[in-house]
């Protein structure tokens, strides 16, 4: 079969296709026929050496695609079945391919309304939205939250998730993206490029950072006492501690994990349309160097998608 590999760790160009045994679905597993995989920044990480101790692993974690064959014990599924998920992380799972294998409960079932690319774009960023806001803030209805790069991978589906929670949303995103927020529901949204978005907002009861470095201690600022900021781009425990201690309020660091549970959750959320996946590009498999240049850049909308069976 067709996966994306690297001889070595590098810019984009390190990634080529090359030709690899199909895997077989062990116990508990299932082999996906790859429709198409979302990428993500993370992935740009591990293929430049920044993850998982300088090993290099088969990218790809975002998956939508068909059950080719299960392996002993599975009941969740049969052939023929449409999933999707985000299988393994932080461990490699190699969704840059024609075929993936994956535990089972680390997929569910792809919702009809969704193509194989839109279900591609999800999971990733839809499962570090819902364990941020859900699992680690806990947000409530009628709570203040304050997203950052809210057009962005993540940003944008947590600014959904948000609003379906019952939420205030404010979200930071440049002038020209600010009616693409807006129709995702924010209720408001701060240029970071033309006001100090510390100054602009205050009373907040999340921030959800997604960038990481001078965001997370500004953002202590726009907190009511006891407010939380949930860095998901950098650790924040050893460097936010004391000035949120200071400051009444809290700071954690989260990574996603795989997630069946939430991930029907997001599922429900597609299938009641109150949640989308914004595609700014679709690209070949044998373009994955490219799709890493579009994410590098950060000036995507909503997320890159492989299309591996198209």
């Amino acid at each position: 079969m067709r996966a994306i590999g690297q001889d070595g760790f590098g810019g984009p160009e390190v990634l080529t296709v090359v030709e690899v045994p199909r895997p077989e679905p062990g116990p508990a597993e299932v082999l996906v026929r790859v429709h198409a995989a979302g990428v993500n920044p993370t992935d740009a990480w591990h293929r430049a050496g920044g993850g998982l101790g300088g090993r290099i692993v088969r990218l790809g974690w975002d998956v939508s695609g068909v059950v080719e064959a299960v392996g002993p014990g599975v009941t969740l599924f049969a052939p023929g079945d449409e999933v999707f998920g985000m299988p393994r992380l932080p461990q490699p799972a190699g969704a840059y391919a024609d075929y993936l294998v994956s535990p089972a409960r680390h997929l569910t079932r792809k919702p009809a309304r969704l193509s194989h690319v839109q279900a591609a774009g999800l999971p990733l960023v839809a499962l570090t939205a819902w364990q941020a806001l859900v699992d680690t803030a806990g947000v409530r209805p009628g709570q203040r939250v304050l997203i950052h790069a809210a057009a962005g991978g993540v940003g944008h589906v947590a600014v959904q998730i948000a609003k379906a929670l019952g939420t205030e949303v404010i979200g930071t995103a440049r002038t020209e993206k600010h009616d693409f927020v807006r129709a995702l529901g924010a209720d408001s949204v701060v240029d970071y490029t033309r006001v100090d978005f510390a100054s602009a907002v205050s009373d907040v009861d999340v921030v959800i950072d997604t960038i990481g470095g001078e965001y997370g201690p500004r953002s202590l600022r726009t907190l009511r006492p006891g407010g939380l900021v949930v860095s998901l781009a950098s650790p924040a425990e050893a460097a936010l501690a004391g000035p949120a201690r200071a400051l009444g309020v809290r700071a954690t660091f989260m990574i996603v994990e795989a997630d069946q549970g939430g991930m029907r959750e997001i599922a429900r959320l597609v299938e009641s349309g109150q949640l989308r996946v914004e595609i700014d590009r679709v690209l070949p498999l044998d373009q994955a160097a490219r799709a890493h240049e579009l994410v590098e850049a950060g000036r995507t909308r909503g997320k890159i998608v492989l299309n591996v069976a198209g």
